[in-house]
């Protein structure tokens, strides 16, 4: 069974000092570096928004952390982050990008925002990241990165959905944990047969 690292998100401003800092997102750079020796693929996924993207509080003169309806649903509303070409989009420092086997690049559709690595939230509009695994015959994926509530936790179901043996490693994930969102998430990730590790 061909075995795939899935590392969500370890971009700058989601670590301390950040536009969308994550507490101790920067804590797991290293143990993520060393997990990768024992996978036979990596892959990186890298939050790449436009400048006034929907899913930017700034965009609709609203607080960040609001809830507003998108077409596709219920959308949380951001402090501006990962804009495209910014130091905040790019990579920890830290992070042995050099290792990856690809990076997809998500929440780019300035109309859809995307946590999933798998799809962009209408649910629909698939990343392309499906085809890839599949490609390789790889069907186990251990997913860590920022944040377990958010991308991680849609990553992680949407790769159960679509009939892969999914495990998050939760030591090397940190999370956001606005308004219940970590008891939530860990709630949906159980009951699509994620395993928590």
């Amino acid at each position: 069974m061909t075995h795939a690292l899935i590392v969500i998100d370890v971009q700058n401003d989601f670590c301390p000092g950040g536009a969308l800092a994550v507490a101790g997102g920067d804590q797991i750079v290293a143990g993520i570096n060393d997990a990768m020796d024992d996978f036979d693929a990596v892959v990186l996924t890298q939050d790449w928004h436009p400048a006034g993207h929907s899913s930017f509080a700034s965009s609709h003169d609203a607080a960040p952390m609001t809830l507003t309806q998108m077409p596709y649903g219920p959308q949380v509303l951001w402090p501006d982050h990962c804009v495209q070409g910014t130091d905040g989009a790019q990579f920890h420092a830290g992070l042995a990008v050099d290792r990856a086997d690809l990076i997809i690049r998500k929440g780019y559709n300035p109309a859809i925002d995307s946590y999933s690595a798998f799809f962009e939230n209408d649910q629909k509009t698939p990343t392309g990241l499906k085809g890839y695994l599949r490609t390789r015959q790889i069907s186990k994926l251990t997913l860590v990165g920022l944040a377990t509530d958010f991308c991680v936790h849609y990553s992680a179901v949407d790769a159960a959905k679509l009939g892969f043996d999914v495990t998050v490693q939760v030591d090397l994930c940190r999370a956001i944990d606005f308004d219940g969102s970590l008891a939530s998430a860990t709630q949906a990730m159980t009951a699509a047969g994620v395993t928590l590790a």
